[in-house]
């Protein structure tokens, strides 16, 4: 099966999709000083934090992803072509989300004009694009081995798994706000979502750290072996702190 050399940089569409993140990941730069010279909350559902936080989060993910789907054994073309579905979608969340915080209005679960309903819609549809390409990689991170270092198979399959529970409270989060916007509680919709915000942002970007773990562990001279060992204890507390955020979750939802 077609596969390039693993964690470097690769043809010009890899080179685009890194791009594209960085560009998200400098809008979000960009609205903190809007943030900061304009002022206003930070929390709740109209505030330029979430242009800041998804801007940075979508960036660092799609630049995340695809780095690590570098060592996924998947042809080069599918690979390519399911992250730049990826990257366009991350592009529209980003796009939509910042829209409307220059509108001044909730960019998700925004039912209150029809503008504001295809948004919204456009976004939950986004991310359950979102969704399915990101667990058709982890289904190929377990199906065939990653390549890489030691601890980088471990480390790219328990980050896909972990992203996985993020996923899950995400589409989690959607739901439960629909079917309070549905039901007549547009407010109580737009707070629904702050128990299981931690999860999500937790579990989140597990794909990135453990993967990054076992890279920089790869720069030293210690033993296969012991660099095991030293991803599987990251893998561990990672997950002590996904089980921790998801207990928080179940008290306070």
């Amino acid at each position: 099966m077609p596969h390039r050399s693993p964690g470097l940089p690769g043809p010009a569409v890899d080179r685009l999709h890194l791009a594209t993140g960085l560009v998200l990941v400098l809008s979000g730069l960009l609205h903190l000083l809007v943030f900061a010279v304009d002022g206003g909350p930070w929390d709740g559902p109209v505030s330029w934090r979430k242009p800041v936080t998804f801007g940075l989060s979508f960036g660092v993910t799609l630049i995340t992803v695809a780095w690590v789907t570098s060592y996924l054994r998947m042809g080069r073309r599918l690979r390519s072509g399911l992250l730049t579905v990826f990257a366009a979608d991350c592009v529209v969340e980003v796009g939509g989300i910042t829209l409307q915080a220059w509108r001044r209005v909730p960019s998700h679960l925004n039912m209150e004009t029809p503008f504001d309903t295809a948004v919204s819609m456009t976004l939950a549809v986004g991310g359950g694009v979102l969704v399915v390409l990101l667990a058709l990689f982890a289904v190929s991170s377990f199906r065939n081995r990653p390549t890489g270092p030691a601890g980088m198979p471990l480390a790219v399959r328990s980050g896909f798994a972990v992203l996985l529970v993020a996923l899950a409270s995400g589409a989690a989060m959607i739901a439960r706000g629909v079917v309070l916007t549905r039901t007549g509680h547009q407010e109580a919709a737009y707070h629904s979502t702050a128990a299981l915000k931690p999860l999500h942002g937790v579990s989140l970007h597990a794909v990135l750290v453990l993967p990054a773990l076992a890279w920089l562990l790869s720069r030293t001279s210690w033993s296969e072996q012991v660099r095991h060992r030293i991803v599987a204890v990251g893998v561990g507390c990672y997950a002590a702190a996904v089980a921790a955020a998801g207990v928080w979750a179940v008290l306070t939802y």
